[in-house]
């Protein structure tokens, strides 16, 4: 029996971290690290820790999500999307808060390896990473209920991600790590847009002013379809810097983002949840062919 508890406490916790949103860990250090091979600067040991560091961070972002969505009585247990650990009794709030302590502490203590290569810069950032992923649903003036939160994903893991990642390796940044940045960080951020669209009606509810509730609906289809025109444009550029056409492996998982498209266009509701889970799955198959693509450059 008690090996039974221990068991369905873990599913728990596997729960809270979220695995489908994972990709907005994994991307931008693939890239990354793919830019700094390209460079022969490759540092595995540098790489594995930035990888280990971003996911704790996006496992934080969600635990908190969770626990301070559920404070703030935006998570029900009726709604619409995937179980919430909170709101679902499945994990106290001391429990969560524990976590959070636990999974920010060791994302910091690691992260002074990083900050050893990098310098001060890394360390002001990954102070400035943990702080804003608390600030993404807490505190005075929260990210996620003022309409800020796709500019949060976008900047800290798309573009900080990647070029951090890429920094602590070469301890450089180039005009190339900018614009591979780019997709990465535009298209974890329509991981970010399809939450809101499909959470649109319980957000206003919650008073969650998302863009989606601001905006309305029609917005975040034209934000969705921006955001994957984005990282298409931005591979021309890419390609131009690196003059290989390699980097232009991601164009075969075109048709992919038309389906995601008249998902998008056609679902509503529950239905979303599959859209959520293959936009994730989009955003990580993109990252992995551009990262081949400019290894083999």
């Amino acid at each position: 029996m008690a090996k039974a508890k221990k068991i369905s406490k873990l599913k728990c916790w596997f729960l809270a971290a979220r695995p489908k949103t994972l990709p907005a860990a994994f991307v931008p250090v693939i890239v990354g690290s793919a830019l700094a091979i390209r460079e022969y600067s490759f540092k595995p040991i540098a790489a594995f820790v930035a990888l280990f560091c971003c996911l704790l961070l996006q496992i934080g972002a969600n635990f908190s999500n969770d626990l301070f969505d559920y404070l703030k009585g935006s998570d029900k247990k009726d709604r619409v999307g995937p179980i919430r650990v909170m709101a679902s009794g499945l994990i106290s709030v001391k429990e969560m808060k524990i976590g959070l302590l636990v999974v920010y502490g060791v994302c910091f203590f690691l992260g002074l390896y990083l900050v050893h290569l990098g310098g001060w810069i890394i360390l002001i950032i990954g102070v400035l990473s943990i702080f804003m992923s608390l600030a993404y649903t807490t505190g005075p003036f929260p990210l996620a209920y003022n309409g800020l939160g796709d500019i949060f994903v976008f900047l800290f893991f798309g573009l900080i991600g990647t070029i951090g990642t890429y920094y602590v390796q070469t301890l450089q940044i180039t005009a190339l790590s900018v614009l591979c940045a780019i997709p990465v960080g535009a298209l974890i951020t329509n991981i970010l847009v399809v939450n809101n669209y499909r959470d649109i009606e319980e957000d206003k509810i919650a008073n969650k002013k998302t863009l989606a509730v601001i905006f309305g609906k029609i917005f975040s289809r034209i934000e969705y379809v921006f955001m994957l025109l984005v990282s298409y444009s931005v591979l021309i550029p890419i390609y131009f810097s690196i003059k290989n056409i390699f980097v232009l492996l991601p164009v075969v998982i075109f048709p992919f983002s038309i389906i995601l498209i008249k998902m998008l266009f056609t679902l509503s509701g529950k239905q979303l949840n599959k859209t959520l889970t293959l936009s994730a799955m989009f955003s990580a198959l993109f990252g992995i062919l551009l990262s081949i693509g400019i290894i083999v450059s």
